[in-house]
């Protein structure tokens, strides 16, 4: 190494920083891959630099950035995480759809009374269907005491059920027809399907 000077090799003076001397190593590194004895050199003189660089600090004639002497003083500030929108609905409308995972006997129990008024909404839909309200009330509000949001609930999904089975009616009249099933019936019978979900699976 005494024949040539490791900063000419690199292309770099002596004032020339931590971060030149490193990206000056690596990009003629890649440069000359394909000449062994080249890249020997240029390892050769980064080497003798750091040492000379490592001999300079030892004698006090290099200040070493605070950065580098003292990482753990320099920590990355946290990600900013923007606060999440206040809602402005009440809290029981925002919980008015929360899913629940019943027992077999949550699903079962309710699904035969809904079944058995399905059957006497063939022959007094009116009743069935005001029975069925009744059932609804009394499995939704046994899980949580709640009557408002438990009668919100079976009025939403009495009312849908009522509109979607009516709705529903004209296009499979023929079929129904022949079943001596009317619209009434077949409204009735979607109503309860509509509350037995509320009743088993909403909370």
């Amino acid at each position: 190494m005494s024949d040539h000077n490791p900063y000419e090799t690199l292309g770099l003076n002596e004032s020339a920083s931590f971060d030149e001397i490193q990206d000056a190593r690596n990009r003629l590194v890649e440069e000359h891959a394909s000449d062994r004895k080249r890249v020997e050199m240029i390892e050769a003189s980064y080497d003798a630099i750091l040492m000379d660089r490592l001999r300079m600090r030892q004698e006090g004639r290099i200040k070493v950035p605070d950065r580098i002497r003292f990482p753990e003083k320099i920590t990355p500030a946290p990600p900013a995480v923007a606060p999440a929108p206040a809602s402005k609905a009440p809290a029981w409308l925002q919980n008015l759809l929360v899913l629940d995972t019943p027992s077999r006997s949550d699903v079962l129990w309710p699904a035969t009374l809904f079944a058995g008024l399905g059957a006497l909404s063939l022959y007094a839909p009116g009743l069935a269907l005001a029975l069925g309200v009744g059932v609804s009330l009394y499995f939704l509000n046994r899980k949580e005491h709640k009557f408002f949001r438990v009668f919100l609930l079976t009025l939403v999904g009495s009312t849908l059920g009522i509109v979607i089975g009516l709705q529903l009616f004209p296009f499979l009249a023929t079929p129904l027809a022949a079943l001596s099933i009317d619209s009434n019936a077949f409204a009735s019978w979607v109503t309860l399907l509509l509350l037995w979900l509320i009743s088993s699976f909403l909370r």
